[in-house]
């Protein structure tokens, strides 16, 4: 009796840590209990060093590049109180303001899925840099236009590069990581990236006080500085942008054969997806028959509705709506996204440590809806501003949510190069939204904008909790013998 329970508490003691185990070590479990001689070929400790060499080159160099990117697609509304809208005559009449706003995200959203199959076949070191460089021309000339007209032509043509930038970063990352280290790096590119939302009203501010410099005005200078520092970058990052994971031995000072090879074959272990297909355009089009793709898409869309709209209005709700100075206006953007930015990353751990997706969607939808209701519907400007805290912490934290919780749940190269346009695409369609809803005539409380944003939440609730029943269906299929998912055998939804 005495060795039977010796033996029993030993299993039950075995199963514990087991379990404790796989809660909490799952990157270990990825990198130590493999078998491929790929993988095991280097130890432990070397493989964690190969993966940290890759974040550092990979994630922060995709960051800092997404980071410029918003802070050249976002810098609109400080321009506007530093002087733009005046000398350019916008004004409620002719609603140029929105306007201008808006025409950025038509060719964003039309020409991303062709530039998901132009970085693949084009290689991302080429792609990226060079768009990048370009849209940096585009910005200096923002500096000179003398009519608002001129601007809205060349927000078009930033339209047209920036399309391929978002959704090329978002599907280089998700071929470089097993489906549950995936977040964190989302959320720390996504996290880089906000930083420019919460430090532009500051940088704004510094370079009006060129104001006059030139014969040029203080909004001039925003976008000259800016576009100035994109083609540096552009330029640097030829240099430092990696290539896909079988291919990246090619890279600049980066990983050799054997090291390229660890990398490839813990994306095989993980979803066996990284043989490219030869690209068809029927068969392409054709995963777009899968209604995931659009719920992806659906969510993406109403996700950024909120962050556009945040984006380029809240410099001028602070101001107009709340009656700060053009200077604190600027400053207090900073606050809101830092609380972001901690957030986003604190999710992220729990996020690949439980291996869940939605429910933090879901949480940071019904804070977004809280914050919404307290900023559109309080009249105390205390408690609206911590309104802008609650709403620019949801719509934020859930866009590195969103982008793993469909990249997780994609198969194939050129799938994901589809879905990753559709949900990006699904981004322009939210800034058309969220920069059409608020209009000049609806300044300084921006009602119908704002309700436009509590019902965007609202949706989001309703499509992860049928995403989520759809998954867990196909699941039980899966355990029961049934049909497989994705086509490949034990692969499984993430919730």
């Amino acid at each position: 009796m005495t060795e039977r329970h010796s033996d029993i508490m030993a299993d039950r003691n075995s199963d514990v840590e087991k379990k404790d185990f796989e809660e909490h070590h799952v990157e270990r479990s990825v990198l130590e209990l493999s078998t491929d001689p790929r993988i095991i070929a280097f130890t432990p400790q070397e493989q964690r060093a190969i993966i940290w060499r890759v974040d550092r080159r990979l994630v922060l160099t995709l960051g800092f590049l997404y980071m410029i990117s918003l802070l050249d697609r976002t810098n609109l509304g400080a321009a506007a109180i530093a002087g733009m809208t005046t000398q350019l005559k916008m004004n409620a009449k002719n609603n140029a303001y929105t306007i201008v706003s808006l025409v950025f995200f038509l060719p964003y959203m039309f020409f991303q899925p062709p530039a998901t199959v132009a970085i693949r076949k084009i290689g991302p070191r080429r792609f990226l840099a060079s768009i990048v460089f370009l849209w940096g021309v585009v910005m200096i000339s923002f500096g000179f236009v003398p009519t608002w007209q001129v601007m809205a032509g060349l927000r078009v043509i930033l339209g047209v590069l920036e399309a391929g930038f978002y959704p090329g970063c978002v599907y280089l990352l998700s071929t470089w990581y097993p489906r549950y280290e995936l977040q964190k790096r989302n959320a720390v590119f996504y996290l880089i990236g906000s930083m420019a939302s919460a430090f532009a009203g500051i940088l704004a501010y510094g370079l009006m006080q060129l104001d006059g410099r030139a014969g040029l005005q203080g909004w001039s200078w925003i976008f000259i500085i800016e576009g100035i520092l994109t083609c540096f970058l552009g330029v640097l990052s030829y240099i430092m942008i990696v290539d896909f994971p079988e291919l990246s031995p090619k890279s600049w000072n980066f990983l050799n054969e054997k090291e390229a090879a660890f990398i490839v074959a813990r994306i095989e272990e993980d979803r066996h997806d990284i043989k490219l297909e030869p690209f068809a355009l029927g068969a392409y089009l054709r995963h777009g028959l899968d209604s995931k793709v659009w719920g992806f898409s659906a969510l993406y869309t109403l996700t950024t509705t909120n962050t556009y709209a945040i984006a380029y209005f809240l410099p001028i709700i602070l101001r107009d709506g709340m009656g700060f100075s053009t200077a604190k206006a600027q400053c207090l953007v900073a606050p809101p996204y830092c609380a972001a930015a901690i957030v986003m990353v604190i999710q992220a751990y729990y996020g690949d440590k439980w291996h869940l997706r939605g429910p933090f969607i879901i949480g940071n939808c019904c804070l977004g809806i809280l914050g919404l209701g307290l900023l559109g519907y309080t009249k105390n400007d205390g408690v609206r501003y911590f309104g802008v805290f609650l709403a620019t912490i949801a719509c934020n934290a859930n866009c590195p949510a969103l982008l793993t919780y469909q990249a997780n749940n994609i198969r194939g190269q050129w799938k994901r190069a589809l879905t990753s346009a559709t949900l990006i695409g699904g981004g322009a369609i939210g800034g058309i939204i969220g920069t059409s809803v608020f209009r000049a005539q609806d300044s300084p409380g921006y009602r119908p904008g704002i309700l436009t944003c509590l019902i965007a939440n609202a949706l989001m609730i309703v499509i992860v909790c049928l995403l989520g029943f759809k998954f867990w269906r196909a699941n039980k299929r899966v355990d029961s013998g049934g049909k497989l998912i994705e086509g490949h055998v034990g692969f499984k939804y993430t919730f």
